[in-house]
């Protein structure tokens, strides 16, 4: 069985939201951070730089959520069968975490980089319910996790955004995110 490794309030919670939509079994390794066991030699193992999340699949390892969503999208979704829509899902994967995240996250560039990624998003979901058309896919995982993240944490207004504000109620509502990043939040 897949093992997902993570902390109480870590990134391991995107990729649950994942596996629980692709309904595939998994036992969740809850690691004590603050006890520091994601820095003992048996994690660090499985991931040499000692962040969560990382996964044991038979024998293989894999680190970083963004790697891991595309593994398993790979894996267990064979709604993509061309390597034109694996790049597309990697883009916006990928996107996430490099431009996405940082740029709602990181204080310096919220100011400047904010506006223009809600814009885009907002396009986006003005005309469609998900990121790639009508479907739900990993990429909907990778940015809704990052957007659904900001009324939690950050408190941000994005009344000017309504589309993305119904994207996130959207993902929100899903009983995958509810028994993974919902019961976390």
């Amino acid at each position: 069985m897949l093992k997902l490794y993570g902390g109480a309030r870590s990134r391991a919670s995107i990729v649950q939201w994942y596996l629980e939509e692709l309904e595939i079994p998994y036992e969740f390794v809850k690691l004590d951070m603050q006890a520091g066991e994601h820095r003992q030699p048996q994690y660090l193992a499985i991931n040499p730089v000692g962040k969560v999340p990382a996964i044991v699949d038979g024998d293989f390892q894999l680190w970083e959520s963004g790697a891991i969503l595309l593994y398993l999208a790979e894996k267990h979704d064979k709604t993509t069968s061309s390597v034109e829509q694996r790049a597309t899902l990697a883009q916006w994967v990928l996107f996430a975490n490099a431009t996405l995240g940082p740029g709602i996250f990181g204080e310096e560039n919220r100011e400047r980089e904010m506006p223009n990624l809600m814009t885009v998003l907002n396009g986006i979901f003005e005309r469609q319910p998900f990121l790639l058309g009508n479907e739900f896919t990993v990429a909907d995982v990778a940015v809704g996790s990052i957007l659904s993240y900001i009324p939690v944490m950050l408190k941000l207004d994005l009344s000017a955004y309504p589309a993305v504000l119904n994207y996130i109620k959207q993902m929100s509502e899903r009983p995958a995110f509810q028994k993974s990043i919902g019961a976390r939040s």
